[in-house]
């Protein structure tokens, strides 16, 4: 059932990219979002030594679970909320502590309960800390990117 809720989604969430995100967008924040999903994909493979979080079935649904979760909603939402906010530092930032926010604490304890994955090693304080800062960190990335695609 996990799996099927993880390919749904991924493919809902795509569709509506492609339907509505405006194609000059896609161009323009596809490469922050690929710096973030390597991020992500980093922090997935140091999992496997400091044992964060894990998900019940083993390594296989591990992997299986983090690149569905990347390059599902952590992908598609990256794509709008760059498009939505990028510019005004304020609203991102905003809108980044409260969907980090949201992720870290209800969804979280949420996925949990249902047995979607199990925090180890790391807090939902600590969950948010990571996705937070990474946000910050890909806002630097694409102030960094048009500075130099604009020279």
């Amino acid at each position: 059932m996990a799996n099927f809720f993880r390919i749904i989604n991924a493919i809902i969430l795509w569709a509506i990219v492609i339907k509505f995100l405006p194609k000059k967008s896609l161009k323009r924040y596809l490469p922050v979002t690929l710096f973030c999903a390597g991020n992500l994909l980093i922090l997935s493979l140091l999992n496997f030594i400091f044992k964060w979080w894990n998900v019940k079935g083993g390594t296989k649904f591990l992997i299986f679970d983090d690149l569905a979760f990347i390059y599902g909603p952590f992908f598609t939402i990256n794509l709008w909320v760059f498009h939505f906010t990028y510019g005004k530092f304020s609203i991102y930032a905003l809108s980044n502590l409260i969907m980090d926010l949201l992720f870290a604490f209800p969804l979280s304890a949420l996925f949990q309960k249902i047995g979607h994955y199990k925090l180890n090693k790391i807090s939902s304080m600590g969950l948010f800390i990571m996705y937070y800062v990474l946000a910050l960190l890909n806002y630097g990335f694409q102030m960094l990117f048009e500075k130099e695609v604009n020279r």
